[in-house]
């Protein structure tokens, strides 16, 4: 008999990711047994890590909830707590509490080819625990939760005053009446600058190179409207569709027309900040798109860069003084706490030590199958979001696929679900990640190599993704379904 696993299906990271698989496992795959294994203490993954003022999703919600989930809220761009309270009706009403084992961090897994199932190693409050699983699914997103990125800001040590990474932003933070400066353009430190304002005496914002933002109000008012005369369901339906496209229309616009784009963002930027104000700060020198274009909701930003409480510096930091920065023009910009909010270190698969009967798996050498499984790898997959679109729509995607997958790994009485390469599959490689964005450039030795043509490519267009799903069946001549060999069977 085939030996039988303590869970069917080990899924890592009880985040947005986690979560989605933990969901469709319930609607699809009821009669199948799951854990969510998560090393912290709560649900949420980075909306529960991110405490730093202001955290709010940089997607709209109708987007960055789920497929199966209504976002009801009257906020589309939500705020940290209300995105938390989300993620936790859904696991409370759905049933899926009840799987999760917190502080519980996987630290190896490894492959018994003769036993078809997943050993996993697993460290929780009651020391080391040992767990068998047939499926492995990687939902800890695609950051390092423990080392953010070091830019090796110069002359750091010298600085008299606090220095602060929002990853671990310290409960409590006095900052009242204090000069802040925030270092970085992105996500980050877009929501960072407007939330200090309050009660800080002034916050720059200082970057080494612009970013594109675009300013949008955190309701959508066509959202408000059709909730008041249309089922929830329905009316979260019509917006999640509106709003995917439309955000896919204005990427493949950027990607076609960069230059008309780029007027069109400029001419929106002297609406918020007026004819007068200098736009050099916010020129970009790539064209948009090719990084992560930033929302500032409800033009909170340019608010506080109108109202004086804030500002934006472009420039090189020469070294740090006692009491700020020096920059290479000579400027000093006085600070009493520095907020370094230079990016994040991608990490693949949470840090699992993954290997297939005891040998290493090297992410490099492999290759991606339908963005979310690996060549000549069972039983394996992992959660890898969009970047021009909500991280939430590749987990519904991926979660509706692996339980498609174990559906007929369940008809076909199989126990491996492996995509099959041949060394002589003649593929070339091409860049997997389209864009500029330092993180990404970073990781590139980190990740699986990513061929032209799906199925073996980390596509970044949703819309063409689910035409892929739709398209194509799950036994569709490259994913093998096989059972234990004979001998062993017979043993």
């Amino acid at each position: 008999m085939t030996p039988q696993p303590d869970i069917d299906v080990a899924i890592v990271g009880a985040g947005i990711s986690g979560i989605s698989m933990a969901a469709h496992m319930k609607l699809m795959c009821p009669e199948r047994s799951f854990a969510m294994f998560e090393r912290r203490a709560n649900i949420g993954g980075t909306w529960d890590l991110f405490r730093y003022p202001g955290i709010r999703s940089d997607s709209d919600m109708h987007t960055l909830g789920f497929k199966f989930e209504p976002w009801v809220h009257e906020k589309a761009i939500a705020d940290a707590p209300a995105i938390r309270d989300y993620l936790d009706r859904i696991v409370h009403e759905r049933g899926i509490i009840g799987h999760v084992r917190f502080e519980s961090k996987v630290v190896s897994a490894d492959w018994h080819s003769d036993e078809a199932m997943w050993h996993l190693t697993v460290e929780d409050p009651d020391g080391w625990q040992q767990v068998t699983a047939r499926f492995l699914y990687l939902a800890s997103g695609y950051y390092d939760y423990d080392d953010p990125h070091d830019a090796q800001l110069p002359g750091l040590d010298k600085f008299a005053g606090q220095v602060v990474h929002p990853q671990f932003w310290p409960e409590g933070l006095d900052y009242a009446g204090k000069k802040i400066v925030v270092i970085g353009s992105g996500a980050t430190a877009v929501t960072i600058v407007p939330a200090m304002t309050d009660k800080a005496s002034h916050v720059t914002m200082l970057q080494r190179t612009p970013t594109w933002m675009a300013a949008g109000p955190s309701r959508d008012r066509i959202a408000n409207r059709l909730r008041k005369v249309l089922p929830e369901w329905l009316a979260y339906r019509i917006v999640r569709q509106k709003n995917i496209r439309l955000r896919d229309y204005l990427f493949k616009r950027a990607r076609s027309a960069p230059d008309k784009v780029a007027a069109f963002l400029t001419g929106m930027l002297k609406k918020e900040l007026g004819e007068d104000y200098p736009l050099d700060d916010f020129q970009p020198p790539y064209p948009p798109w090719d990084q992560r274009l930033c929302l500032v909701p409800d033009s909170d930003l340019f608010a506080a860069l109108k109202a004086g409480t804030a500002s934006v510096k472009t420039g090189q930091i020469e070294s740090f003084e006692a009491n700020g920065v020096r920059l290479k023009s000579g400027e000093l910009l006085e600070a009493h706490i520095v907020i370094t909010a230079t990016g994040l270190r991608l990490a693949l698969g949470g840090k699992v030590d993954v290997t297939l009967d005891g040998e290493a798996l090297v992410w490099p050498d492999l290759w991606f199958y339908r963005g979310c499984m690996f060549s000549n790898v069972p039983n394996l997959a992992i959660v890898f979001g969009y970047l021009n679109a909500s991280w939430t729509l590749r987990a519904d995607n991926t979660s509706s696929y692996i339980c498609r997958v174990l559906n007929r790994m369940h008809d076909k009485r199989a126990d491996i679900a492996i995509p099959r390469l041949p060394d002589d599959h003649g593929m070339e490689e091409i860049e997997p990640f389209p864009f500029s964005s330092g993180y990404l450039q970073r990781a590139k030795h980190l990740v699986p190599k990513s061929a032209p043509t799906l199925p073996w490519r980390l596509n970044q267009d949703y819309l063409e993704d689910c035409r892929d799903f739709r398209k194509r069946p799950v036994d569709d001549g490259v994913l093998k379904f096989e059972r234990l060999p004979a001998k062993t069977e017979a043993a």
